[in-house]
């Protein structure tokens, strides 16, 4: 384990490999799992904001899920997460001319609509991050669908935490990355 700060970062993110393949994987992590990505409660806001600017990049099935609960639900932790469509897809998701599984909100802000990028957890993913009484703790997620982009980050020599360079540091900003940095390469 390694003590940056407030933050507790576990081994893998320093040590696994990954940098995300989506020609290989299509965007699945958007799709599968248990519940919706974990949404921040001032995340919720701009998930509300943005809609009208994604609204005619969903599925006619995510427009009926977002007008009969929204587009968050609390899942059985408690937390905040986005609605789903029939257990799989996320509301915000869509496809593009390759069938890949895109993002409608990162789409918007590519296109220069919105400020707001994503939740953050999903800027994140594979790293999630658990909040305990006065520390953070940061977490890789080993899941089987992220297998392309393991290989990949092993063939580039990209690690966890450098692929997740900007999302780490829009989380817990540049001051903390940069001893992230100095720590790993033991100048810190």
């Amino acid at each position: 384990m390694l003590l940056i700060q407030d933050t507790i970062i576990s081994p893998e993110v320093l040590e696994e490999a990954f940098q995300c393949d989506l020609s290989a994987c299509k965007g699945i992590c958007c799709v599968e799992g248990e519940s919706g990505a974990p949404v921040e409660k001032e995340e919720v806001i701009r998930l509300e904001e943005v809609l009208p600017l994604v609204w005619d990049d969903l599925s006619s099935e995510a427009k009926k899920v977002i007008e009969k609960q929204g587009v968050v639900y609390v899942d059985r932790d408690g937390e905040y997460v986005t609605s789903i469509v029939e257990g799989k897809d996320c509301v915000f998701t869509c496809y593009d001319e390759n069938d890949n599984c895109l993002c409608a909100i990162e789409k918007a802000f590519r296109e220069r609509k919105t400020d707001f990028y994503k939740p953050v957890s999903c800027h994140l993913y594979p790293v999630r991050v658990a909040h305990y009484k006065g520390f953070r703790a940061v977490n890789y997620h080993r899941w089987s669908v992220c297998e392309a982009a393991r290989i990949l980050g092993k063939k580039n020599n990209v690690k966890v935490y450098q692929f997740l360079r900007e999302p780490l540091i829009r989380k817990f900003g540049k001051e903390w990355y940069e001893e992230l940095e100095k720590t790993v390469k033991g100048e810190g």
